[in-house]
């Protein structure tokens, strides 16, 4: 039951998280090794196995986002459940939570509560805005994040509405800093002999991340606004319809537009004055778009890709995700994994994607069902006899 191979093998994790972005933390962790165990409602479990899409009446998105973790059912709210968690963290390396910051305090479990019980705990919070601030309390989503944290509004077509990107981006990248302010408090206690508070806020996770678009706002005062697929400062870095399907290109120098220019059968372009600089592309966007979209409407996707590949320019098809899926380069990179789950049987999983030389993670990967672990644990790491355990379920505290 304890953590075994990996980097982390040996490390312990108390996941109290739920949804997204603290489960794609934990989830990320365990990849690696540790010994996770996820702590979830009775009877309903992490709000996350009601989401869609289903499979014979599973969640995959709970699957896949729950990969390699020890499933325990825990009633929070009741005093008896608080203290099967209480007798847990002293023998835990990291406790992960998102709840909205004064949840945990209501419950007895915030990070000066959890240190009187273990002192050297690597204490993980995650919010949408932050333990401090003005913004603390206010509720969290994915979507709310995107708004505030200005991504949609420089993502969309050009002129037109504020956009969402297409998957979770918020929670995702959160979860991701989440792990890594965890890794990086282990490595420290490891040198230090101390534990600490990681805060980690989806909306400074995602201004964080906004380098060109905050290069523009803090440099320059120049606020971006939406610019479809092209990138906002380097012209022609975009996307052109092919006669079977749409490309990128990425031609990021003076250089390499004279090639591009050749390329597209208008050599002279690149002595241009309309044309010759960056500066001065970016002013003629709408007429050096439409020449290379001219250019690419005649042929292929895959010979627009070789002809451009064959003279340096980056390119690629743009791809939906059965493409992706399906593609040589994911089967033969074992991006897809088999794993294993306690209805379903073997399930396909999409674990982190650091390699490491030395190993990283477990030989089998799993995904679990809604308390599958709950009895191991509690005799593990409670030593609660068999009659103890039936009486707290009998109570619906686990």
């Amino acid at each position: 039951m304890s953590g075994g191979k990996g980097l982390l093998g040996g490390i312990r994790i108390l996941d109290l998280s739920r949804v997204m972005s603290g489960p794609y933390c934990t989830s990320m962790l365990a990849d690696l090794g540790a010994e996770v165990i996820k702590v979830e409602m009775p009877g309903v479990g992490d709000e996350a196995r009601s989401f869609g899409p289903y499979k014979d009446g599973q969640s995959a998105y709970f699957i896949l986002l729950n990969r390699n973790k020890k499933s325990v059912t825990v009633n929070l709210k009741a005093p008896e459940g608080r203290a099967l968690i209480e007798s847990l963290i002293p023998k835990c390396d990291v406790l992960v939570e998102n709840f909205r910051p004064g949840v945990m305090a209501r419950l007895g479990l915030d990070e000066p509560s959890v240190r009187a019980l273990n002192e050297n705990v690597i204490y993980t919070s995650i919010s949408g805005f932050g333990q401090e601030g003005p913004l603390k309390d206010w509720p969290a989503f994915d979507l709310v994040i995107q708004a505030m944290s200005g991504l949609m509004s420089l993502t969309g077509p050009k002129g037109g509405p504020a956009t969402a990107v297409g998957e979770s981006v918020a929670d995702v990248c959160t979860g991701m800093f989440a792990a890594f302010g965890t890794m990086a408090a282990l490595f420290d206690r490891e040198r230090t002999g101390k534990g600490a508070h990681v805060d980690v806020a989806m909306l400074d996770a995602m201004m964080s991340m906004q380098l060109t678009g905050l290069a523009r706002q803090l440099y320059k005062d120049d606020t971006p606004r939406p610019a479809g697929n092209r990138h906002p400062v380097t012209y022609p870095v975009d996307s052109f319809a092919t006669q079977d399907g749409d490309i990128v290109l990425v031609c990021f120098s003076d250089g390499l537009f004279r090639v591009l220019a050749e390329v597209i059968g208008h050599p002279a372009l690149a002595d241009d004055p309309e044309f010759a600089t960056n500066a001065a592309r970016n002013r003629n966007e709408d007429k050096l778009r439409a020449l290379i979209a001219d250019w690419a409407s005649g042929l292929t996707q895959s010979k627009a890709i070789a002809v451009l590949l064959d003279r340096n320019i980056p390119a690629a098809p743009v791809w939906d995700l059965r493409q992706l899926i399906e593609s040589d380069h994911v089967n033969e990179r074992h991006l897809v994994v088999h794993g294993l789950q306690g209805k379903l049987g073997t399930v396909p999983l999409v674990p982190q994607p650091a390699r490491m030389s030395n190993g990283s993670g477990p030989e089998t990967f799993t995904s679990p069902t809604l308390g599958e672990h709950t009895d191991a644990v509690l005799k593990q790491l409670a030593d609660l006899t068999d009659a103890e355990i039936a009486e707290l379920r009998s109570s619906k505290t686990i």
